[in-house]
């Protein structure tokens, strides 16, 4: 039986090749495999992992959180672009949500729009960030979101979470509360500045540049 390494193609699974998860050095010894210096300076965050239990902070090696304000026109610029995608498929047939006849409420039209800006909502974000970690408009002002424990881009199935945890109640009964609930809590959110949405797929906000 040879024992050289398999040639490539084998089968064996490739290296993970995701650019932003945290690699952590070989260990030395005792501690937390992400213990040594991050790039970025070291994090401010202090306290626990509230998932892991750990006494390590997930963020060490990851770039600083993304302002709170920021995120918000991120996110203003991103409701635009597929509001206005909503409205261009649904204005043929005659439907507004804002127009509202005492007589004929018309709610079959109106639960249409309403479930077809969910599925677009949701799509939108869960195509791209599943992809590189950004929306249109995260990527214009430099951020992206991460993984909490491992600082790589999330998966298709925590982007769904993710994505549905905000936009299913503004499609169907809240709209913009909703949004600003579960956005503005990241004002208010420590140590990781986390909106609700974040919270259900443990996920952060980080800054790009």
């Amino acid at each position: 039986m040879s024992s050289e390494p398999p040639p490539p193609g084998s089968g064996q699974q490739p290296p993970d090749d995701d650019p932003f998860r945290k690699q952590p050095p070989p260990a030395e010894g005792s501690g937390s495999p992400y213990s040594t210096p991050p790039p970025y300076g070291g994090s401010p965050h202090g306290g626990g992992d509230p998932y892991g239990g750990g006494p390590a902070d997930p963020l060490a090696g990851m770039p600083p959180l993304a302002p709170s304000g920021r995120r918000t026109l991120a996110r203003i610029i991103d409701m635009i672009m597929v509001g206005v995608v909503v409205w261009l498929l649904t204005w043929g047939a005659g439907v507004s949500e804002f127009d509202v006849d005492s007589d004929d409420m018309q709610y079959g039209k109106s639960l249409a729009q309403s479930a077809l800006a969910a599925v677009l909502y949701i799509a939108y974000d869960t195509v791209m960030i599943s992809r590189s970690g950004q929306t249109l408009g995260k990527k214009w002002l430099g951020m992206r979101v991460a993984n909490l424990d491992n600082g790589s881009t999330p998966s298709t199935q925590s982007t769904l979470i993710r994505s549905a945890v905000l936009w299913i109640p503004f499609a169907f009964c809240c709209a913009c509360i909703w949004t600003a609930i579960a956005g503005g809590w990241s004002y208010f959110d420590k140590p990781y500045k986390q909106g609700l949405h974040d919270k259900a797929a443990k996920t952060v906000v980080v800054s790009t540049t």
